[in-house]
């Protein structure tokens, strides 16, 4: 079984695919505009360039994500993205990179469980948790 989170936006979703490509080092994979879709006539007009469907390759793991229509729209809230990092200088790069225009929560900082950990909500209002996982002696 693999666990994929699925990010929804109201409208910036290929915007933030590219900027978690460049922040995160991924690669993106599908960038599916609703236009090039069957589903091109059951959205406005002007929704035909957003996308339907896109999917980023980050280390082994895929995150996938969607424009939906304004009406359809919710703020994420009640989770975080976490990404876990095994090297604390890799780890603050990603925590500034993305960052970027978002706000800090947390500052990426040691704790005792880790020796670097933040927690931010990103330029587009997502989430995030970077941990670096402590070594074991």
């Amino acid at each position: 079984m693999e666990v994929t989170p699925h990010l929804t936006f109201s409208g910036q979703c290929e915007a933030a695919f590219e900027f978690y490509a460049r922040a995160l080092g991924g690669t993106i994979v599908t960038m599916l505009p609703y236009g090039n879709s069957p589903l091109a006539e059951q959205v406005p007009s002007e929704w035909r360039g957003k996308i339907l469907h896109a999917s980023l390759a980050v280390g082994n793991t895929t995150l996938l994500g969607a424009d939906v229509l304004p009406d359809d729209y919710e703020q994420p809230r009640g989770f975080f993205v976490t990404l876990s990092i095994d090297d604390p200088v890799d780890a603050q790069r990603k925590f500034e990179a993305l960052a970027e225009n978002g706000t800090v929560r947390m500052p990426i900082q040691k704790t005792f469980w880790s020796p670097a950990f933040g927690v931010l909500v990103d330029q587009f209002g997502v989430p995030w948790e970077i941990s670096c996982e402590q070594k074991q002696a």
